[in-house]
């Protein structure tokens, strides 16, 4: 049975399987949900859809909040992005898209998976695969700390974020499962210390 209490316990499950870790979390979520692999795979694959569609209307240029206050932002980052008037360039052309694992943090493991997938013409099977390691990385933290702002402030919700993001994208570039876990630290470490924070 696939421990979720550290990542270290994660990666040596992976490394004594010899499989990466997405794998391991698939065939153990089949076995304790009762379900088939298939099926775990194509809700996955819808909650990937549904990233890849909210980039689209993300950046509609006439999305407006329901207050009309804010809006078009997204729209205009793109538009700057490609004119290259932007300090990184493509780097941080990212949208708003999709609650992974809150709604404070809603764009990083999105924005990050979509983004190597188009820079590497990555397949989706591989890209939906990766957010299963992803998730994985936020049961851990889940287990351990908390994922809300309101509780753990941005280290929660956006270092929870980042370092899912680490963990996939690690796994979508072809690293190894400790690898994976060098990057989660890595991302939890340079969210460490924000204003908001109550650490």
């Amino acid at each position: 049975m696939l421990n979720y209490n550290t990542i270290a316990g994660l990666v040596e499950q992976a490394e004594q399987a010899g499989k990466p870790i997405s794998e391991l979390v698939l065939a153990q979520q089949a076995e304790q949900t009762e379900r088939t692999e298939g099926d775990l795979y194509e809700e996955m694959r819808r909650t990937f859809r549904v990233m890849e569609e909210s980039v689209a209307s993300g950046i509609d240029p006439d999305l407006r909040s329901t207050s009309g206050l804010t809006g078009g932002a997204a729209y205009r980052m793109q538009q700057a992005v490609r004119e290259g008037r932007t300090i990184c360039g493509e780097v941080f052309g990212g949208a708003l898209i999709v609650a992974s694992p809150t709604a404070g943090s809603c764009g990083i493991l999105p924005a990050a998976v979509l983004t190597i997938r188009d820079a590497r013409g990555l397949d989706e099977r591989t890209c939906v695969m990766s957010l299963f390691t992803a998730s994985a990385v936020g049961m851990v933290i889940a287990n351990n700390a908390c994922l809300a702002g309101a509780q753990g402030g941005c280290q929660a919700e956006c270092g929870s974020a980042s370092a899912m993001a680490a963990a996939a994208l690690v796994e979508l570039a072809g690293g190894a499962p400790d690898m994976v876990a060098n990057a989660v630290a890595i991302a939890i470490k340079n969210i460490l210390g924000l204003v908001c924070d109550p650490v």
